[in-house]
């Protein structure tokens, strides 16, 4: 089955376009004629088979074709007997195909030879071994008939065999008819009676042998004697078909020539004529419409249709060119057109520049984003094809001189507004923004902010209408090459009306090969075309001047849209006929990528004149002075605007940002400066002493705990105050703390709250606090540890209480440290994650601040031991005044301690103490000559001993203390 069949049923491919035919030979003459002479002139001019075909002419004549083969006077049978006659080609001659079958080779019969082949091998092995009985019967059987026959045919004499045997001669007749046996005298005797009867009998018997060998001969080539009769009798009945078939075909032929030659062929001839006519016809109205095209063109540019007028002057040359080559009235037509064209281009580009003008100019209130969207597509389609790709260039330069007046007329707004500002005074712009309060700034900033989020998006919604044109110019380029191609591959030929059996039959022409019915579509559409009324796809030169003609007239008559023109020229026919004058591919999509260009070139710019006015106000340094919530304002302002930008623009544009982060980093360091100096002034003035915790505070520190690291928004006044506590709650712990640690808590959410609102200055921030930290740290222990504050405060000493007060607020200040870290890191992008190593080393300094005030701790008990036991004596009463001067000592420090630190840090640094302890009185043992020997000066310091376990233990939180004093005594060897 092939892709032209239906229903199983095999039908010729009738495309025109895929037809191939092999030459187209004359029919044979039917009889033999000389090739000279005059009788071959004589027959080639004999009768016609068509015309003639119904009186007797030569081709009527019959003759026995099987006689004729099988003349008996030929030597052997001529295998040439047609070719010799009619040429070569007639017995090499191809039959037509079927239409209904299909063409079978070789390669059908490929499987099913594949499957039988071994088979075959296996039966012609066995059969070259396995001798067929039946064969072998009847080959036995015929070979000893034929020696039996061989045997009688050896009986009869040579003679008769003989091929010039012949009874008229004597010796021949002598020999078999001897005379001897007819000599005998008187009559017939009974003797030659005999011989005369033998002689007949044995000539009877001769006679039988013979025929009996003739019919054996005769029955074995029965068989091919009788093929030979019905072949000759197939032969006829073919040959009489055969001539049926030809009179049909003969009839036909004569049919055709009367009914689709004369008629039609007469018909041709008038349509060739009409044809012709119709060309000079329309060759005649191109020119006029030719004639008239200058003054459309200049009605087109009246009304700035400049696509129109580029098309209907592209069309006009080509026309030019193509139809009317050689006509010498339009011999200077080219040369001004081309001259009206260079004039269009510097009107295109004027054009364009005065509407990039009007549009960034106009008013930002102005609701329409695209002023005369058609008119841009136009003049941008119209410079595209004229190849004037800097156009972007002009743009540009308008769009700087736009932002540039933007800022100032924000300005003089605003300065108008203000009364205190006298502009005849004071006329540069910057001195003016100088002259105004934070807040009247901050309010022109805005204006400024939003006048360019105006001015951004009026631009990106004109790029896009450039773009939009300039990828449609790009489709329409790729369409057209795909049309050419397809042109050129026969893809758009259109295939011809199917024919049925007969009409095929009949319409297969020895002329050139053709159908009938394709020659005659052929001409069919030939003449639409010359008179204009074939439907096609493409536009050809003359429509396109026709169709631009009456787009000028009607431009004329102010109903043209330059969209309209612009639609054409993308078409496939008008892309075409503008393929050299458009840009390629690659510079169309340089285009396109310019104008995003010029849309990151416009955020730079917006932000460069926001940089202007806020440089311009930072000049005498008031930014600098601004208070926190003025320059988280301030701050929020512009990254709002960089976001806006950068969401509209696509674009990240840094001068602003770094402009703001220079501010920022300026404002860090009085920020920082302004706390550190507060928090020196705080220590200075720090008596070290327990503080009340306000209600406030401990809210401030609930809400860290859930999570909130900000500020809490003030309570209005009014509200009912609670009661301060005596310790700062957090985690379940009691934390007793000065007034500095709970003010430097909320320093330090300052920092965590401005970071919030300034993300960009995390950094600087981070820097600044942790540098706090450490000055916290280290004069906390100038002032407690080295004992500033007796010179600055004014203290007496430091006691136990202030050093653990000191610890504990250290410890609190610990806890925190995690949650700033943590903070801060939410703040900080991956990269700068190492600067967080600063609280790893400030943890670090605060644990070893915390380490030693506990060594100090443990000091100053020591020494007390050590200056009591040195004086230790074993005598009575008991229990000793040592002892009792011990656990005095002890009873004070846990006094002190017991508030102030947790119960576990409390046991741990009596643990110590008590280690302390036994280390001095088994000194003193020791120089005392005690051994646990059970005498009686061990019974007295055991005595002591039990005294100072019971005195510790009675402690609070000491009762389950496990003192271990055996160790006091030296172990025996």
């Amino acid at each position: 089955m092939t892709s032209g069949g239906s229903e199983g049923i095999f039908r010729k491919d009738r495309d025109p376009s895929s037809r191939h035919y092999r030459p187209v030979h004359s029919l044979p003459d039917v009889c033999p004629k000389e090739p000279t002479g005059e009788a071959a002139r004589v027959l080639c001019e004999g009768p016609s088979v068509v015309a003639d075909q119904h009186r007797w002419t030569v081709y009527n004549s019959k003759v026995n074709l099987p006689a004729a083969l099988n003349d008996p006077r030929l030597a052997k049978r001529e295998s040439d007997f047609f070719t010799k006659t009619w040429g070569l080609d007639f017995a090499e001659t191809e039959v037509m195909p079927s239409f209904y079958l299909p063409n079978i080779t070789k390669e059908h019969f490929g499987p099913y030879l594949q499957e039988t082949a071994q088979r075959e091998k296996i039966h012609e092995r066995c059969k070259s071994i396995c001798s067929n009985k039946d064969e072998m019967d009847a080959v036995s059987s015929i070979t000893n008939n034929h020696d039996k026959s061989r045997t009688e045919l050896e009986q009869v004499p040579k003679i008769f065999m003989k091929p010039d045997f012949a009874l008229d001669d004597p010796t021949t007749f002598n020999a078999v008819l001897p005379w001897s046996h007819f000599n005998s005298a008187g009559g017939k005797s009974s003797r030659d009676m005999a011989s005369s009867r033998l002689l007949q009998e044995k000539l009877s018997h001769y006679l039988d042998v013979v025929e009996v060998s003739i019919a054996r001969q005769i029955s074995l080539r029965s068989e091919a004697f009788f093929h030979a009769m019905s072949s000759q009798h197939e032969l006829q009945d073919r040959l009489t078909e055969t001539a049926r078939a030809v009179a049909v075909l003969r009839g036909r032929a004569a049919a055709i020539e009367r009914i689709m030659c004369e008629g039609p062929l007469r018909a041709l001839r008038q349509a060739l004529t009409r044809s012709n006519c119709a060309r000079l016809h329309n060759k005649l109205k191109l020119m006029a419409a030719v004639h008239q095209s200058q003054p459309t063109v200049q009605l087109l540019l009246s009304t700035s249709e400049f696509v129109g007028a580029l098309e209907l002057i592209a069309t006009t040359k080509e026309v030019l060119q193509l139809e009317l080559q050689g006509i010498h009235s339009f011999r200077h037509l080219g040369s001004q057109l081309c001259e009206m064209e260079k004039l269009i281009d510097k009107m295109m580009v004027g054009d364009f520049s005065m509407y990039s003008r009007s549009d960034l100019n106009r008013s930002l209130e102005d609701d329409g984003l695209v002023m005369e969207k058609d008119r841009l597509e136009s003049l941008v389609f119209g410079l595209l094809r004229q190849r004037k790709l800097n156009f972007l260039d002009i743009y540009s330069d308008e769009m700087i001189l736009a932002a540039k007046s933007i800022v100032t007329q924000s300005v003089v707004d605003s300065v108008s507004q203000i009364e205190e500002i006298d502009t005849d005074i004071v006329t540069k712009l910057a001195d003016q923004m100088r002259l105004m309060t934070f807040p009247q700034w901050f309010e022109l900033l805005k204006s400024v902010f939003e006048n360019f989020i105006l001015f951004l998006k009026r631009i990106k919604v004109t790029l896009s209408v450039v773009r939009n044109v300039v990828l449609e110019a790009l489709d329409s380029n790729q369409k057209s090459r795909l049309l050419e191609r397809a042109a050129v591959g026969g893809l758009t030929e259109a295939p011809g009306t199917p024919l049925n059996q007969e009409e095929a039959e009949l319409a297969y022409l020895t002329h050139e090969g053709l159908f009938i019915s394709d020659a005659l579509n052929d001409a069919q559409l030939h003449l639409g075309a010359s008179t204009g009324q074939e439907q096609s796809s493409t536009v050809g030169p003359r429509q396109a001047l026709s169709r631009m003609d009456g787009c000028g007239s009607d431009s004329a008559s102010g109903t043209t849209e330059s969209s309209t023109s612009r639609e054409h020229a993308f078409q496939p026919g008008g892309a075409a006929i503008s393929e050299d004058l458009m840009p390629s591919d690659l510079e169309l999509g340089r285009v396109a990528n310019n104008i995003q260009e010029l849309l990151y070139t416009a955020s730079d710019v917006s932000h460069d004149r926001c940089v202007k006015v806020l440089m311009a106000r930072a000049k005498d340094g008031s930014l600098e002075r601004l208070s926190s919530a003025e320059f988280v304002f301030l701050s929020q302002a512009v990254e709002g605007f960089v976001r806006d930008t950068e969401k509209l623009c696509c674009r990240r544009s840094v001068s602003l940002r770094g402009a703001l982060q220079s501010q920022a980093n300026r404002f860090v360091h009085r920020f920082h400066e302004e706390r550190k100096t507060k928090l020196s002034l705080l220590l200075d003035n720090e008596r070290w002493k327990q503080a009340e915790v306000p209600a406030e505070f401990q809210d401030l520190v609930n809400s860290i705990a859930d999570g909130r690291i900000t500020l809490p928004d003030r309570k209005p006044q009014g509200t009912e105050e609670r009661k301060p506590s005596d310790y700062l709650h957090i985690d379940g712990q009691k934390y007793a703390v000065v007034g500095t640690v709970l003010l430097l808590i909320r320093i330090f959410l300052e920092y965590c709250q401005c970071v919030n609102d300034i993300p960009s200055i995390s950094t600087d921030m981070l820097t600044r606090l942790s540098d706090l930290l450490k000055h916290f740290n280290s004069r906390s222990c100038q002032l407690v540890l080295g004992a500033g504050a007796l010179q600055v405060v004014g203290l007496k000493t430091i006691t136990t209480k202030n050093l653990a007060l000191a610890s504990r607020c250290l410890q609190l200040v610990v806890h925190y440290i995690p949650v700033i870290r943590a903070h801060f890191e939410t703040k900080l992008a991956p990269k700068q994650y190492s600067v967080l190593r600063h609280f790893d080393h400030i943890t670090k300094d605060y644990n070893d601040h915390i380490a030693e005030i506990s060594a100090k701790l443990m000091a100053i008990m020591d020494s007390l031991f050590e200056k009591v036991l040195s004086k230790y004596e074993v005598k009575a009463p008991m229990p000793s005044a040592c002892f009792r001067n011990v656990c005095k000592q002890m009873a004070k420090m846990h006094e002190a301690l017991y508030e102030l630190l947790p119960e576990e840090q409390a046991q741990m640094l009596f643990l110590r103490i008590n280690a302390s302890f036994k280390m001095h009185l088994k000194r003193q043992l020791a120089r005392l000559g005690v051994h646990h020997d059970g005498g009686p000066q061990h019974g007295l310091v055991t005595v002591d001993v039990a005294f100072y376990t019971e005195n510790v233990q009675s402690l609070r939180a000491l009762e389950m203390l496990d003192l271990n004093m055996a160790e006091i005594w030296e172990q025996k060897r």
